[in-house]
């Protein structure tokens, strides 16, 4: 008898046998477990929480999306919301959408994150200058800014740590 060198996964089918998992199930029930993981209430305490929370939520897209995490006065999340979404290489970010989703729910902090299809993590100058005009938008309505996480496949830079939020 030989050993299956490859790992097989199963999932029960409507007729309530197991059968062998498709590759988009497996991607599907993935996708549960990370939004279980990240529910409301989750905390945003530092940089490296951030990072994690968007490389999972963005790191496999195809296209540039644009995301925040609507946060409470602790930093805790409220809601994570998509709110942009584009080409490979670029999504037209509107800030006054980013305030009208803040105040819609009552969010004291935003922190906002994109993706970089290309896998480049690197900030762009319209990625910096996006982060000026969100910061001032959000700030008139007090509600702040405190990261803009960019997610390029499993890796991700907060631009807050690199001091420029």
């Amino acid at each position: 008898m030989t050993m299956q060198s490859n790992p097989a996964l199963y999932v029960r089918s409507r007729t309530r046998r197991y059968e062998l998992a498709k590759p988009e199930q497996v991607l599907q029930a993935a996708q549960l477990i990370v939004d279980a993981r990240m529910q409301r209430g989750m905390s945003f305490s530092n940089p490296t929480a951030s990072c994690d929370f968007f490389r999972d939520k963005l790191g496999s897209r195809e296209r540039e999306v644009f995301a925040a995490a609507m946060l409470d006065t602790r930093h805790r999340l409220i809601e994570y919301v998509e709110l942009f979404f584009g080409t490979v290489d670029g999504a037209e970010v509107h800030p006054r959408e980013v305030a009208k989703q803040a105040l819609r729910l009552n969010a004291a902090a935003v922190i906002v994150a994109h993706n970089h299809p290309s896998g480049e993590i690197e900030p762009s100058a319209a990625d910096r200058a996006v982060t000026a005009r969100l910061k001032q938008t959000l700030a008139l309505v007090d509600v702040r800014l405190l990261d803009h996480v960019i997610v390029g496949g499993h890796q991700s830079l907060s631009m807050a740590a690199r001091g420029w939020v």
